[in-house]
């Protein structure tokens, strides 16, 4: 093993995280979730571990290890999941299963809503949880957590699930609210806030039994033994989510942007439109928090007017976006997925309001970005750190970066995203639509 590495290595955490096995050009080739990541890490290099011949190779190529800490293990199954979306290591495609990535369902619109498992999250307004590429902690500590946040599983009742205390009883409206407050808590703890919550559920529960309200008191004790009983079967540190300045790819691109740190781009919003000739015509908007897909905090807009034009519907869609500048969260960085017409589309409703914005081209994938409006000042010295071009004129500069770039490949991974989402949401509206035409046929013409 290299000198360097083995030093390296020793620097590791007994904690839950992500780890990076890079080739000696740097480039990573595996990214792999751990629950205690000094010895997962360390486990590669054991002479006496039995492997097989991809992983030897893999082991072979190794010559460099970066990792992010977690507080959870399902939080390091969550960040896996999007670190491989976004480098497309080449032993993660070797290796990787795909027949067990599983995402966990709610919808809310439901009367009363079901926790569901499922391999294809659909455009349906639901909360989707993953993607998890191992199912099995996941659901392990489901089974912990429905001890104190009882839910329903299956659409028929279970009997024997009552009694236990696994399912609620719902008997009036307060139980459904009740219910449906205490799946949003659930939700919460997924999203790797356990720690947050858990002072104050205690806090709750000890008003409720200073008031007497004990029936109150308990289930709030139930929840907080809940929590804690995750911590010792599936929690191994209790840090704040994921540190991710260390990101490469955030590091990169707010050099470039002439930014301070990765500390600067925490929201990252993508735009990007779909429609046939100017028929159902929307837009989507995908958040990125710390580099990470944020699911819940996706928009979707139909536009006003049927048109074949993606400037005009680009603008609009950031018009509308603006609306809820503040309900929604300043957004650090927009991308607009298109070239110097879809980001001179935007200039104007952006620059006003002090936001920065970039465009990418998909034609080979260049950076666009206005001069004057953008709120972005190029460093050049960083595109060139990073074995990019600089062309520029009087309204533009447009960067090109090597393909295998990090930071290229995660504004594919922002661009590709709002991409599905629109043409999901675009697919939809053409069914719908194709549907009403049918109905409105008379009988002998169906």
């Amino acid at each position: 093993m290299l000198e360097k590495l083995a030093e390296k290595l020793k620097l590791l955490p007994a904690n839950p995280g992500v780890y990076f096995h890079r080739d000696k050009d740097g480039n990573i080739i595996y990214v792999g979730k751990a629950a205690n990541l000094r010895a997962r890490v360390k486990s590669y290099f054991n002479k006496d571990a039995r492997k097989d011949v991809k992983t030897r190779a893999l082991v072979e190529d190794i010559v460099d290890v970066d990792w992010m800490e977690t507080e959870t293990e399902l939080d390091a199954l969550f960040l896996e999941s999007e670190m491989i979306k976004r480098y497309k290591p080449k032993y993660n495609i070797l290796l990787r299963d795909d027949k067990n990535v599983m995402y966990l369902k709610i919808n809310f619109k439901d009367e009363i809503p079901m926790v569901e498992w499922t391999r294809e999250p659909q455009d349906d307004g639901a909360e989707y949880l993953g993607p998890y590429y191992s199912g099995g902690v996941v659901k392990n500590a489901m089974r912990v957590l429905r001890r104190g946040f009882p839910y329903f599983a299956k659409r028929q009742p279970s009997r024997l699930m009552k009694q236990m205390g696994l399912e609620p009883v719902i008997e009036n409206d307060v139980d459904a609210k009740e219910y449906k407050s205490n799946l949003r808590k659930l939700l919460r703890i997924l999203r790797g806030e356990r720690a947050r919550m858990l002072p104050v559920l205690e806090k709750e529960m000890n008003k409720a039994a200073r008031d007497l309200d004990f029936e109150k008191a308990e289930k709030l004790k139930r929840q907080v033994f809940a929590l804690k009983a995750l911590r010792g079967q599936i929690v191994f540190a209790d840090k704040e989510w994921a540190d991710l300045s260390s990101d490469e790819s955030l590091r990169d691109l707010a050099d470039i942007l002439g930014l301070p740190g990765a500390g600067d781009l925490k929201r990252i919003e993508g735009f990007d439109i779909s429609h046939q000739s100017g028929k159902n015509v929307v837009a989507s908007q995908v958040v990125f928090k710390n580099g990470v897909a944020s699911r819940m905090d996706y928009r979707k807009y139909k536009m006003r007017q049927e048109k074949n034009d993606d400037t005009a519907n680009m603008q609009e869609a950031v018009v509308r976006r603006m609306r809820h500048l503040e309900e929604w969260g300043r957004p650090d960085l927009i991308l607009v997925d298109g070239g110097k017409g879809q980001v001179e589309a935007v200039a104007d409703v952006l620059c006003p309001r002090g936001l920065k914005y970039i465009g990418i081209a998909e034609r080979q994938e260049e950076i666009i970005i206005e001069r004057e409006k953008s709120g972005v000042k190029v460093d050049r010295v960083s595109v060139e750190r990073l074995g990019g071009k600089m062309y520029e004129n009087d309204r533009f500069i447009t960067i090109l970066l090597p393909e295998n770039s990090p930071v290229v490949k995660l504004l594919q991974r922002v661009r590709d995203e709002a991409h599905r989402f629109a043409v999901n949401y675009h697919t939809l509206l053409k069914r719908r639509n194709a549907l009403k035409s049918v109905q409105k046929l008379p009988r002998s013409e169906k």
